[in-house]
């Protein structure tokens, strides 16, 4: 039911009212569709608790909350991606570590900080959302005192996302 949902909302069309809403409401607020259409049906199923029982609503619950990961999987892709900064005096170390390890480029950013007027280098990157936890490892292994921000990507073009090959 989620995949299908999820293919017919990435593909332009709803399948009923709740979904042209979830898309007009997930445009202006920081909710996916399948939030916005997961809160509706909380709503309804809450309804059908008192009318019905409450064993049957958990279970439509159960399958909707599963329903809704499904419609924002598909929507976004099973290849999310993440934008990472990441402050460390060891920058090169990392940088060099997420071409070789991960196959992933880096751009080195000169940052300043606002407190101490520090100069410190960032590395910036976009990974896939299945890289995460191997980058985490990585910095943590390099330097465990490093600043990591990590954050959700819409969309990339340009550039050379694509994966290099590690040998």
């Amino acid at each position: 039911m989620g995949i299908g949902v999820g293919l017919i909302i990435r593909n332009g069309g709803t399948s009923d009212g709740t979904e042209v809403i979830a898309v007009l409401v997930s445009k202006k607020s920081p909710w996916s569709v399948g939030q916005v259409v997961m809160f509706f049906n909380v709503f309804i199923l809450g309804g059908a608790g008192f009318v019905f029982g409450w064993n049957h609503a958990m279970y439509s619950l159960i399958a909707y909350f599963i329903a809704f990961k499904m419609i924002d999987v598909t929507i976004n892709g099973f290849e999310e991606t993440k934008s990472i900064w990441i402050i460390s005096d060891q920058y090169r170390e990392i940088g060099d570590a997420m071409l070789s390890r991960l196959g992933r480029g880096v751009t080195y950013l000169q940052g300043e900080g606002a407190f101490t007027g520090d100069k410190k280098k960032v590395v910036f990157s976009v990974i896939s959302r299945l890289e995460e936890a191997k980058l985490k490892t990585l910095v943590e292994e390099i330097d465990a005192n490093a600043f990591l921000a990590i954050g959700s990507v819409a969309e990339v073009r340009g550039g050379r996302f694509k994966k290099r090959n590690i040998h």
